[in-house]
């Protein structure tokens, strides 16, 4: 019997990390039941990315993506990340609908449900974890790691222990920003094995260094399960590589029993779908370990403060550093992983830039400091919170509790386009992505290029438009000509009208393309007029998205022909950037035309509507 088992996540994080989730069933497929015959403790094929993006970019159905691979690999248990209440969103949903997801996708072929909370919030859990139980599947229950003062072991076995009172099969140590440490890792799996009678399984990732020696303490310390990829698909953001885990474990007590022939044959398959996709290979850059170093994980970081030193605005380097630590404690020390790298992040660039402490706070923040996303691990600060809440008061009841029912609106909603349960579930947690996929079907799917686009809506940078917005008039207060931010890869740059950049031919407002080679959205010139002609003031699109005429498929539109606006009034949507964003009219009049078609892909700068202004 082998020592250690290995969960295989090739097909989900590993891909996820390096690929931006593009890999495609067809690439799955010629290689699924060799996976099958390793003998993998499990394969991690769905969750996470891996739906939203068959939907909106792959032209895939992400259930049937699962029904396929279930058919093919008759061994290995199936496995997939769940971000309890949230699902595979952006956003907490009710609890009918994670009722009905989790239920369909245990019957579509998942055996095993990983499910976290950003916070350790074990209330944004329950739902996903009573669910799964009842539908006979593997729950494992995810404790998420970071370092802070009221992170200790103490923390996560108290953590623990209460997931392990909720029924779960097991517990998993979630390291999402690579920030275990060997000694460190040795110390919480062999306590947490003393304290709870459940396997323990280790995730964590390669970004810093560590991962590899972070494994093989933990092994020792007697970690049931760890988590690798395919050489080709491992390193930089993603795991450790397979090959390396099980040469390194061989001949010893916890020799894994697996098979190097058979891992060597598989990562040649996928180094050669590498190559055909054109990735680079995963890397661990000095930022990522410098950002280790100042104990704040997560790309944004990483990329932020490297823009800051191209840019000419190292002075801010510093500053930026110092900041975020101090508006993590003010937040009461949120794990630094999505969303809550970002929104610390953020605010953090926002105190800096503008020099004075949250006088700009972004609509994410203020929905942290009412509750929104869980209990912080720690106490906010109350004063910030008054400012930032401005009398509101913060909810203390779980989230989730706030929001009605939806399954049957959206079954209702869907009705004559649904093919089936899955197709209602889908479109209650992605309405408008879901809606163009089964509109589109068999349009949109074309053959991709090699780097796996197709030709459905354009993939644009998932950052706030408001949060743009925002930097842009901050920028505009300073002396800086140019600022740049790097996120998971997508570089967005506003420079100052009449600013240059040398060396390249980008005029004032373009941005720079992401390393995918799609360009993300430009925001709007800071200071420009509004566009007008002799018909009226033309509101025009302020990124790259679709239209929206109506808040829902079946909503009454906003506005009609003749229809008479005030200021500051919506009038579309937006959706962008994995976020439905309302367009407002820039003056009061009434609608002459509307010139985007409902669902509609739009260019940032592209006439929506036109107002003749009293």
């Amino acid at each position: 019997m082998p020592g250690v088992k290995i969960t295989d996540t090739t097909l989900r994080d590993g891909h996820q990390s390096l690929w931006a989730t593009r890999m495609r069933i067809d690439d799955m497929l010629p290689i699924v039941e060799k996976l099958d015959r390793v003998g993998y403790h499990s394969l991690e094929v769905w969750g996470g990315a891996t739906f939203d993006v068959c939907l909106r970019y792959l032209n895939e159905d992400p259930w049937e993506r699962l029904r396929i691979i279930k058919s093919h690999v008759k061994r290995t248990p199936l496995q997939m990340l769940l971000r309890g209440q949230s699902l595979v969103g952006y956003q907490h949903y009710p609890d009918d609908v994670v009722e009905a997801f989790v239920t369909r996708m245990v019957e579509n072929g998942i055996d095993i449900i990983r499910v976290f909370d950003a916070l350790n919030d074990i209330r944004n859990m329950e739902t996903a974890i009573k669910t799964g139980i009842k539908t006979g599947a593997h729950v494992q229950a995810s404790v998420v790691y970071t370092v802070s003062p009221v992170h200790n072991t103490g923390h996560y076995l108290e953590t623990a222990v209460r997931l392990e009172e909720l029924g779960v099969n097991s517990i998993c140590v979630k390291d999402m920003a690579g920030l275990l440490t060997p000694y460190q890792a040795y110390e919480l799996i062999s306590k947490l094995k003393e304290k709870i009678g459940l396997p323990v399984q280790l995730h964590s990732h390669y970004i810093g260094g560590l991962a590899l020696a972070t494994y093989l303490k933990a092994v020792e310390a007697g970690v049931d399960v760890i988590d690798t990829a395919s050489v080709p698909l491992a390193f930089g953001a993603s795991q450790p590589p397979v090959e390396t885990v099980v040469r390194a474990l061989q001949g010893t007590p916890y020799d894994t029993g697996l098979d190097m022939a058979l891992l060597f044959e598989i990562a040649g398959y996928f180094e050669e779908v590498r190559k055909e996709r054109g990735y680079e290979r995963g890397v661990t850059r000095i930022n990522d370990m410098r950002v280790f170093e100042h104990q704040v994980p997560g790309g944004m970081i990483t990329n932020l403060v490297t823009q800051l030193e191209e840019q000419k605005s190292a002075h801010l380097l510093p500053q930026v550093l110092d900041e975020i630590p101090k508006v993590r404690r003010e937040l009461g020390y949120p794990p630094l992983v999505t969303p809550t790298s970002q929104i610390v992040g953020t605010q953090a660039v926002l105190n800096v830039l503008l020099g004075e402490r949250y006088k700009l706070v972004p609509g994410e923040v203020k929905a942290y400091f009412q509750g929104l996303y869980g209990k912080p691990p720690a106490p906010v600060d109350e004063a910030i919170a008054r400012k930032v809440l401005a009398g509101k008061e913060p909810i203390t009841c779980r989230p989730a509790d706030l929001l009605e029912p939806k399954m049957q609106k959206a079954g209702n909603e869907l009705q004559g386009l649904a093919r089936s349960a899955e197709d209602v579930i889908s479109y209650a947690v992605f309405p408008q992505i879901t809606k163009n996929y089964l509109e589109n079907k068999g349009i949109w799917g074309q053959a991709p290029d090699k780097k796996g686009s197709t030709n459905s809506p354009k993939e644009v940078h998932e950052m706030d438009l408001a949060q743009i917005k925002e930097l842009i008039q901050i920028i505009n207060q300073t002396d800086i000509a140019e600022f740049s931010l790097n996120s998971d890869g997508v570089q967005l740059a506003i420079r100052k009208a009449g600013s240059t950049r040398e060396s390249t031919g980008h005029e004032d407002g373009e941005v720079e393309k992401n390393q995918g080679g799609v360009a993300p959205p430009a925001p709007p010139k800071a200071g420009s007029p509004k566009a007008t002609e002799p018909g009226g003031t033309i509101i025009k699109s302020p990124m790259v998205g679709t239209f929206y005429r109506a808040p829902a498929p079946d909503a009454e539109p906003f506005v009609e022909v003749g229809t008479r606006v005030e200021k500051g009034q919506t009038l579309c949507i937006i959706e962008a950037m994995k976020l439905m964003n309302e367009i407002e009219s820039e003056v009061s009049g009434t609608v002459v035309e509307i010139l985007a078609e409902n669902a509609q892909a739009v260019e940032y700068g592209q006439p929506l509507i036109v107002v003749q202004e009293d």
